[in-house]
């Protein structure tokens, strides 16, 4: 007996968690079943084959938004091919309407709703057991299912879990290498967002400190790249948040990164003190603001006090160790076009690490899905129920700011344009209206839906700013080369940069002094001059883009052996006077 659990993700170095846990709760059964995870990007025939060649007895899928319709193709092909094996089908996208995807889909067997861990053991046992399927299905609570008259049965939903009975998932991580590891320390939430389905279940269950600790000591251990926190809002129980957060600062291995969902506003002034002294890079922050409209956040019934939250962030990026994303959410209740941009202004002055512009999605089962029709709120039929228009903001609207979106990800999110930003944003009247006039830019000159290279970006984003501000077109040259070389030697130099013949003596000393004494380049002994010479790259700016006040021309090294754990930006040692100065930015 073979069961096959199966996930569909939406990159390769996700992995999904949900499916761990179902294998791991599944006792005696447990070798009897199997993981198989795939991602979006596969061929649907390459799973659907790979799939039939691990000859399943039993076949459950992992659902969610963005692999919905994909997972229904596979289901349908896959009852062809092998009618006989049951199928079935679990997660939040088919939890909250199991009924209408059992009677779309006759293909599949039925529904996990919910929580899955005690239907999915109860699941086992039938089928590993050989017991009779449809009397015992009755008796399960969390199940949906299809008798083979072809009458749909809804049970009782299933009972919620002490977490502490859930094993650990990862005894052995030969099966994330190169992965993202998910870990869960608490279920629920206890506010009541209305667009979002962790509202439904305000009890908020944590597991248990000692647990989570020693768990927690496995990763560090192991030296695993990241862990990401699944829980919704992690710092609801300020004990819970703190202790985790001590450990973690007192056990740091150098290595490991913690990414944190929270509510910025929550934060207590013992835990910032934690986050102030903690390793740059050992954790980062996701905060979700949504808006700063208050008739908008109270229609949402999401519970937060702008002006503290923007306090707490500007401490936390005060102390420079930590990154923070910021969320927006375009679509909501009384959140028109211009209280968009005033919300996305007020947040783009939080100065996030990244400022993420989503848009609505209408989740079965919310209570936003049920006020559809009071907001005038039409939204995509198929996953993943993206808004098209409401009351407040038309289709057109929503197309501008899907053109702002991926400025915002190309020039701010990849940290690759920011002093070069920081300059252009003075010709606007505010930081919206700049990506609002580049993502215009994109659209006049045929620009969007073409694969452009970093290079190519940078290339557009200097006719733009050319065009916006001739005037002081050489300092956008030359901080355009600040934001190449702080991120990549690169050895393509654009042609429109300045000729640097006349100084190559004046580095090459440099180098030569290096190689003989190493007073300033560290983590290069043992090389040449001329190793070290290509290993980092050499710069004059004609313009004081370091806003050093120092005296011009102005000569650098971009140093890639020491680069900021927060920006990944290189270190730059700035030459003058027989010595050299290390400059960050």
């Amino acid at each position: 007996m073979k069961i096959l659990l199966i996930a569909i993700n939406a990159k390769y170095i996700h992995s999904n968690l949900a499916v761990y846990c179902l294998r791991a709760c599944a006792g005696e059964y447990r070798e009897q079943v199997e993981i198989a995870e795939y991602t979006i990007n596969h061929q649907k025939e390459e799973i659907l084959a790979d799939i039939y060649r691990r000859k399943p007895d039993v076949a459950a899928f992992s659902c969610y938004i963005w692999n919905r319709e994909y997972v229904a193709g596979l289901i349908r092909d896959f009852h062809l091919l092998c009618p006989k094996v049951p199928v079935w089908a679990g997660g939040p996208e088919v939890s909250y309407d199991a009924v209408r995807f059992l009677q779309e889909y006759p293909q599949a067997a039925g529904v996990m709703a919910g929580e899955g861990e005690r239907s999915f053991r109860a699941l086992a046992e039938i089928y590993a057991g050989g017991l009779e399927a449809e009397t015992e299905l009755a008796g399960i609570p969390g199940l949906i299912w299809r008798r083979a008259s072809g009458e749909i049965c809804e049970n009782l939903p299933a009972k919620q879990m002490d977490l502490d009975e859930i094993p650990f998932v990862y005894e052995s991580l030969e099966d994330f290498a190169h992965k993202i590891i998910y870990y869960e320390s608490s279920r629920g939430c206890p506010f009541s967002c209305s667009y979002c389905l962790s509202s439904i279940d305000k009890r908020v269950r944590f597991r248990s400190l000692e647990l989570v600790l020693q768990e927690l000591q496995f990763f560090l251990d192991a030296k695993v790249p990241q862990v990401k926190f699944v829980d919704r809002t992690f710092n609801c129980s300020h004990s819970h948040a703190k202790a985790i957060w001590r450990y973690l600062a007192e056990h740091d291995n150098g290595i490991t990164n913690f990414h944190f969902e929270i509510a910025a506003d929550l934060l207590d002034e013992e835990e910032l003190e934690i986050l102030a002294g903690m390793r740059v890079g050992l954790i980062q922050l996701e905060i979700g603001v949504q808006s700063v409209n208050p008739k908008t956040l109270q229609e949402i019934e999401r519970v937060t006090e702008i002006s503290r939250l923007a306090q707490r962030t500007a401490y936390v990026r005060g102390g420079n160790n930590i990154h923070q994303h910021l969320d927006l959410i375009a679509g909501l209740p009384y959140e028109d076009y211009e209280s968009f941009i005033h919300s996305f202004n007020e947040v783009y002055a939080m100065a996030p690490q990244q400022l993420q512009l989503g848009f609505l999605k209408v989740l079965k089962g919310s209570k936003m899905h049920q006020m559809a029709g009071k907001y005038g709120l039409v939204y995509r039929q198929e996953p993943p129920y993206e808004v098209l228009y409401t009351r407040w903001i038309s289709y057109e609207e929503i197309l501008k700011l899907k053109g702002v979106e991926e400025m915002v990800e190309v020039y701010y999110n990849s940290s690759q344009f920011a002093n070069v930003l920081e300059a252009l944003e003075q010709c606007f009247p505010h930081p919206y209206g700049m990506f609002e006039a580049l993502a215009r830019y994109y659209e006049e000159n045929g620009l969007r839906g073409r694969n452009h290279s970093r290079m190519g970006r940078m290339e557009i984003l200097r006719s733009f700013a050319h065009e916006v501000d001739a005037e002081r077109g050489a300092l956008y040259d030359e901080l355009l080369l600040l934001d190449l070389y702080l991120r990549e030697n690169s050895k393509s130099r654009p042609a429109w940069a300045k000729d640097l013949s006349a100084y190559r003596e004046g580095f090459r000393e440099f180098y030569q002094s290096e190689a003989e004494n190493h007073r300033y380049l560290k983590g290069y002994q043992g090389y040449t001059s001329r190793q070290m010479m290509n290993m980092t790259h050499g710069e004059v700016f004609f313009e004081d883009v370091l806003k050093t006040g120092g005296a011009l021309p102005c000569r650098v090294v971009f140093d890639y052996h020491s680069r900021s754990p927060l920006t990944g930006n290189a270190a730059v040692w700035v030459l003058a006077g027989g010595g050299a100065q290390v400059f960050e930015c």
